[in-house]
């Protein structure tokens, strides 16, 4: 299969235009120009599948639900905005439940639904729980750390917890050891002790700002310990609402092109009507697409799709169209695969066939994954 674009973004360069020629699950060869031979689909602007390391569920479903209907439900729903790789996230659970959820989870990582598994606790701080019931909240334990990851064998990719709680050093150790990535988040971490959590291995910020200590000019924070290093790779949930254009700028100008991604923290609303939802155990309202605890003003997941995310970067990056398209593709597909050492993303000779093609609006028009194409949104499902 043969396929041209007028402007082609492989995660390397822009080809305008430019083809990719898939065999299988696999592209054969990517060139610049004009095509070896007529094309089977022409198309307009083509970027490589998106990467979404914290995703909670979509389509009225939730990941901690662990059922494969569930899962192939949000993953479906994800596929058809561009996702075509994603690691489910879980919100906090007792340890019965953690560990069903995650045998369950890693089943589904196994058949190939999802890319990985990524515990949103429960390690985390009471006084940043945002959408987690803080009475499930708790210190790692060092036995209960071990029993997860076990229960895993290897499909949990990242793991989000509070430096700050007691034994937090020794399970971020603990995680990293197991080929997972630490990450720190929902934290009222000090400055001092968010450096600490980093020597010890801590490699990703979960949703920068949100559910985090804020930044004081006498007690920097986990904000600016994060930023600061350069071993560090901060998400970003860039779906309008969590976070102000102007503090997307910055961050992309603090860090660089290589350590910003871009995420939804999208929730069972994604790409569903306004209503009653859940997150876990907790209860959740949504009202003009803004998810929020039951009865709070809390912020409670997103109902964003990764193409939307995408649109909302290029549209706010404040830079040229094609700089901030580039800037996009590493944002959002190049920078949380290597976060988290999951498969290149890159549209490049042997990867897996995984692309987005977009219309000059940079709506989805079609998906490509592992070589077969996708229902587009635009289309019934």
């Amino acid at each position: 299969m043969l396929l041209t674009a007028q402007t082609l973004l492989t995660g390397q360069e822009l080809l305008r235009p430019g083809w990719v020629e898939v065999a299988g699950d696999t592209v054969r060869r990517v060139g610049a120009g004009a095509p070896p031979r007529p094309a089977d689909h022409d198309l307009d602007t083509v970027v490589p599948g998106f990467v979404d390391t914290h995703i909670h569920g979509g389509g009225g479903a939730d990941f901690s639900q662990a059922t494969p209907a569930a899962t192939a439900a949000a993953a479906d729903l994800h596929r058809r905005h561009g996702t075509t790789t994603l690691v489910a996230s879980l919100v906090s659970a007792g340890p019965a439940d953690l560990l069903r959820q995650v045998a369950e989870l890693a089943e589904q990582v196994r058949d190939g639904v999802i890319a990985g598994i990524h515990l949103e606790g429960p390690w985390l701080s009471a006084q940043r729980c945002g959408a987690h019931d803080p009475v499930l909240l708790r210190d790692p334990d060092a036995a209960e750390v071990s029993r997860v990851l076990d229960s895993g064998d290897g499909t949990i990719r990242m793991v989000t917890l509070a430096p700050e709680r007691t034994g937090a050093l020794a399970a971020i150790e603990r995680v990293v050891g197991a080929g997972a990535v630490a990450a720190v988040g929902h934290t009222e971490a000090t400055y001092a002790q968010t450096r600490t959590a980093i020597a010890a291995g801590a490699t990703v910020g979960t949703h920068l700002f949100n559910a985090m200590r804020p930044i004081h000019h006498r007690e920097p924070g986990p904000v600016i310990a994060l930023l600061d290093d350069p071993r560090v790779t901060v998400e970003l949930i860039a779906d309008g609402v969590h976070v102000d254009a102007a503090l997307y700028r910055h961050v992309a100008r603090t860090v660089g092109p290589d350590r910003l991604t871009l995420i939804t923290d999208a929730m069972a609303a994604a790409g569903a009507a306004d209503g009653a939802y859940e997150i876990g155990p907790m209860a959740v309202d949504v009202a003009d697409g803004v998810a929020r605890l039951a009865g709070t003003s809390t912020i409670a997941g997103s109902t964003a799709t990764m193409d939307r995310v995408f649109r909302f970067a290029v549209a706010h990056s404040g830079l040229p169209r094609d700089q901030a398209l580039m800037l996009a593709v590493r944002q959002s597909s190049i920078n949380p695969a290597r976060a988290l050492g999951l498969s290149s993303p890159l549209l490049a000779t042997g990867a897996r066939a995984d692309l987005v093609a977009l219309d000059a609006e940079l709506a989805v028009t079609d998906v490509l994954h592992a070589g077969l194409w996708v229902t587009s949104p635009n289309e019934s499902a």
